[in-house]
């Protein structure tokens, strides 16, 4: 793996915060290094179609085909299961005075939303990802 000058990067666990700064550029860094939440309703990937793979903007990683988002209604993209276990890490999150599971990509660290019991069968669960923390991979693409 390389960063944005070709400079390999053995893991992006190595990567300076400078680094990330630099890779992510402000609003991406503001939400996959330091948690932030994008306003619902403006992510770019909220209404996306087809086949395909939503990747970890961070690192690549591959995290939620295609065929398991879903409309929630919540403002933000909805994923009823990732890719496979192991690909997302969960986290007790107590900030706002709420306690809610945050999740975050397993292979970079970066903050991708949270997970709620509120989701689709078979399931139940709704990931609630920031858009900014995501690209979308059609398939063939």
């Amino acid at each position: 793996m390389t960063d944005d000058s070709g400079t390999r990067i053995e893991s992006p666990g190595e990567l300076t915060d400078e680094q990330w700064r630099q890779r992510l550029g402000p609003d991406r860094y503001a939400v996959l290094r330091k948690g932030a939440t994008e306003p619902a309703w403006s992510g770019e990937l909220l209404h996306v179609e087809g086949s395909g793979m939503f990747t970890c903007a961070g690192c690549g990683a591959e995290l939620f085909p295609s065929d398991t988002k879903f409309e929630s209604g919540s403002g933000w993209p909805s994923f009823s299961r990732a890719l496979a276990d192991g690909v997302i890490e969960e986290h007790v999150d107590r900030s706002f005075g709420m306690r809610r599971t945050e999740i975050t990509c397993a292979r970079c660290g970066g903050h991708l939303g949270h997970v709620f019991p509120d989701g689709p069968a078979p399931t139940g669960l709704r990931y609630c990802v920031n858009s900014l923390s995501i690209e979308y991979r059609p398939d063939g693409g």
